[in-house]
């Protein structure tokens, strides 16, 4: 039986991994201009958060979970609404970016780089921060742990 099937014209190639995420030719920031950034973060940010924390929490003990909460929010929301920058990644020209399309991440992206990754430094008792730390350090691309989990990388700009 000679029977002729046209079927669609389809671009999936089993030898692709068309599923898997390729980062897209950038510059990738390497561990020191992001610990700058990370440190200018906390001069800039930080350290008035802090002050202002003290001031409206009249030094209580609730002073320490209102700065944690505000300094977490910034860390997840700024990078969304501002393409990829916080203050401190601003100044150093470094942004972060989804590795799929180079945009800016999303509330998605954001929430798995950083409370998902809080949890696994949290569960490996901060040895997954040191092999974080050596990948972006290390590896061609710059990305450590948390930019897997969160389909990210921060870039030059």
């Amino acid at each position: 039986m000679n029977e002729n099937h046209s079927y669609p014209s389809t671009n999936f190639n089993p030898g692709n991994n068309w599923d898997q995420q390729q980062p897209l030719p950038n510059d990738p920031a390497g561990f020191w201009i992001r610990f700058g950034a990370i440190l200018l973060d906390g001069l800039i940010i930080g350290i008035p958060l802090s002050v202002l924390s003290l001031i409206l929490t009249g030094g209580s003990s609730g002073e320490s979970v209102f700065t944690n909460v505000l300094s977490f929010l910034y860390a997840l929301l700024l990078p969304v609404f501002w393409n990829g920058y916080t203050v401190g990644k601003k100044i150093c020209s470094i942004r972060i970016i989804r590795v799929i399309n180079n945009e800016p991440p999303h509330i998605g992206n954001m929430l798995m780089r950083n409370v998902v990754w809080a949890v696994i430094v949290g569960v490996t008792f901060g040895i997954a921060l040191i092999v974080d730390w050596f990948m972006v350090g290390l590896r061609e691309d710059k990305r450590g742990i948390h930019d897997f989990i969160a389909g990210t990388q921060v870039v030059r700009v």
